[in-house]
């Protein structure tokens, strides 16, 4: 029976035990049993499909794991101890000696290092387009291109790309089109609908949604999630049963947080809009946002990210910072407390100055993850700091 996402998000579970609870249990046990010889050797040989070892699978994660296949219409999936050990282990699976990425030059700076400082250490190059510059993605491709990787909406300037397109310029050249999902969540945004063969999520981010644990997920097409799974059995970045249980909790009130995630972000959106200290606002709901048809186009609602930029520049964005007295500082996002982050000089700031530049991070730039506070609260406290 087809059911909504709000549905699934809380009905769809394992099997219940003999014991017959209502909500799932937690499974913390490191390893799993036979009933004898014939039974090791053939779940081994896999002939049958069970949990072996904790490092390959486990009740609790093979749960968390469905409710993300099934939210984003894909076939198969697996989960991660954090979103970065997504993204390395997905590449790393996938990518050979003297492969080729095509990427975003807008993308999350960990991933950014990833591809600048470790790929090059096995011939693995990628080369950078810019969000408003799409039109150059085929020019990078070369014979041995085998990734297009984005992020939509972008970290941290919340950019839109054209999903569809990007998934048209891979299915012509053959390339597997790979797309961050983290900012959208499953719940507002769906990448395989427009092209994408795999998606990747932090979960620690809006899917926990409380600040409380780490993980990451990936899900897509089963052959390539085969051997993203194959990789990861030996690497060993499994996500711990424990963090499971609580994402899969938290992916019950997923749809109701959000909706009120995206209330908070367009009002704060409005508010900045309008304050004589700031250059400018970037919301992706935002009628002034450049790609705020695309994103109406490939979104349900907004998200709950705001960049803006202070004037004054890196001086002026740190005086912000250190004037708000509500909202957190923190690297962290999708929180249910509102989060202030200076990209310029936390998250980002690994890059070159050219380099962020580039991708939209001025040195004023403030990276807003709007909580579930009262949104006058919220507003309030921006504009004690503005002063």
């Amino acid at each position: 029976m087809s059911h909504h996402f709000e549905t699934d998000a809380i009905r769809q579970q394992m099997e219940r035990s003999p014991y017959l609870e209502h909500s799932v249990p937690l499974y913390l046990t490191s390893s799993f049993v036979f009933e004898d010889a014939e039974d090791m050797r053939a779940s081994f040989a896999e002939e049958k499909e069970r949990n072996l070892y904790g490092r390959y699978s486990n009740p609790n994660t093979s749960e968390f794991i469905q409710k993300i296949v099934t939210m984003e219409g894909a076939e198969e999936g697996y989960a991660f101890a954090t979103g970065m050990s997504a993204i390395f282990s997905t590449f790393a699976a996938l990518l050979n000696a003297g492969d080729h990425v095509v990427s975003c030059n807008s993308v999350f700076g960990s991933t950014h290092g990833l591809f600048a400082n470790y790929f090059p250490k096995w011939n693995i190059e990628t080369s950078y387009f810019k969000v408003n510059q799409v039109d150059k993605i085929e020019s990078l491709i070369q014979p041995n291109t085998k990734i297009l990787y984005a992020e939509s909406p972008t970290n941290p300037a919340v950019d839109i790309l054209d999903l569809e397109l990007l998934g048209k310029i891979a299915k012509k050249h053959n390339l597997l089109f790979i797309v961050d999902n983290c900012f959208a969540t499953p719940y507002l945004q769906n990448p395989i609908k427009f092209g994408a063969d795999l998606v990747i999520h932090s979960a620690t981010k809006l899917m926990d949604g409380q600040g409380r644990v780490l993980g990451g997920v990936t899900v897509g097409k089963a052959d390539l999630i085969r051997q993203i799974y194959l990789f990861s059995r030996i690497t060993g970045p499994a996500m711990s049963p424990f963090n499971a249980w609580v994402l899969s909790k938290s992916l019950e009130t997923l749809s109701v947080r959000v909706d009120r995630h995206c209330e908070n972000a367009l009002k704060v959106a409005e508010f900045l809009e309008q304050h004589d200290s700031v250059n400018f606002v970037k919301y992706p709901f935002l009628k002034s946002h450049p790609q705020y048809e695309m994103a109406k186009k490939q979104m349900k609602l907004g998200g709950n990210i705001v960049a803006f930029e202070v004037k004054g520049g890196i001086d002026a964005g740190r005086k912000f910072l250190d004037s708000i007295k509500l909202c957190s500082l923190s690297a962290n996002l999708g929180d249910t407390r509102t989060i202030v982050t200076h990209p310029a000089s936390t998250t980002h700031s690994k890059l070159l100055e050219s380099e962020r530049m580039e991708t939209g991070i001025s040195d004023g730039m403030v990276r807003i993850s709007v909580g579930l506070e009262n949104v006058n609260d919220i507003i309030k406290d921006l504009k004690q700091a503005l002063h």
